[in-house]
């Protein structure tokens, strides 16, 4: 399988298991990962971990004899499939955290971004390669790196094709935190513990209201964020955990 999931735990793990290409993302394979990332959302995981398999690559692009001799129709649709699938999991209820551990090329970097959080060991390796082939990115990078590090340092990397090192990602924001072991599923569920002790719904506002912050002026952000909190408010969850917090107790969460 290219896809290896499981999500019977509280962090569920997808691993990108095409290591002979380094784990490049076909068209097949993007519908088996849209497929675990439903899986995902239906299970009762408070995290989800995405690794590549081998220790090279955690995905290093698109299969690009796949793209080949495509005309113009197949190509757009290709692009929108490829779209979809990231943004599926960009609106996951729970958080998600990419481990890159070697190459994150083109659409490799692509869907680290429409994760929540990135990590990076130090050996990793990122951009946006596309401008090297006369292409640019099709699956949501020059929408989601320049909403992650700014217009200008996304134009440099995107426009040069140029490869970033775990270092100068970490300082520009690209990735969340330089990691050190070799296990990358290992790496991700430590990472992913500090999200997995609260309420789901709360974690679910939380993240909607900072999202959709890019897309409004601060005014309707701020009442976006007044109805959400108010929601939380409401939630069996928020009674829970302001008795805990009087009782001086830890929560018992349910989601709800």
């Amino acid at each position: 399988m290219t896809i290896e999931m499981s999500a019977g735990g509280p962090i569920a793990t997808i691993r990108i298991n095409r290591p002979q290409a380094l784990n490049a993302l076909s068209f097949k394979l993007l519908k088996d990962l849209s497929d675990a990332v439903d899986e995902v959302a239906a299970s009762n995981a408070r995290a989800l971990v995405i690794t590549g398999a081998g220790d090279k690559a955690f995905c290093a692009g698109a299969d690009i004899p796949e793209l080949m001799d495509r005309n113009l129709v197949a190509q757009r649709d290709g692009a929108l499939v490829g779209q979809a699938t990231f943004t599926k999991l960009d609106r996951l209820r729970v958080p998600s955290i990419a481990v890159l551990h070697g190459y994150a090329f083109g659409a490799g970097l692509e869907l680290a971004m429409a994760c929540t959080f990135r990590i990076a060991t130090a050996k990793a390796k990122v951009g946006l390669p596309e401008i090297k082939l006369g292409l640019i990115p099709g699956y949501g990078g020059t929408q989601r790196l320049p909403r992650l590090i700014g217009q200008a340092r996304a134009l440099d990397i995107i426009m040069s094709g140029r490869t970033v090192g775990a270092e100068e990602a970490e300082r520009i924001g690209l990735v969340n935190a330089i990691v050190e072991g070799s296990d990358p599923q290992t790496l991700g569920m430590q990472f992913a513990e500090r999200y997995t002790g609260f309420s789901r719904c709360a974690s679910s506002f939380a993240r909607d209201a900072v999202q959709r912050a890019f897309d409004v002026d601060l005014s309707e952000g701020l009442r976006i964020e007044a109805d959400l909190s108010t929601l939380a408010y409401r939630t069996a969850d928020a009674a829970e955990g302001m008795q805990a917090f009087v009782d001086k107790r830890a929560p018992m969460f349910k989601d709800a």
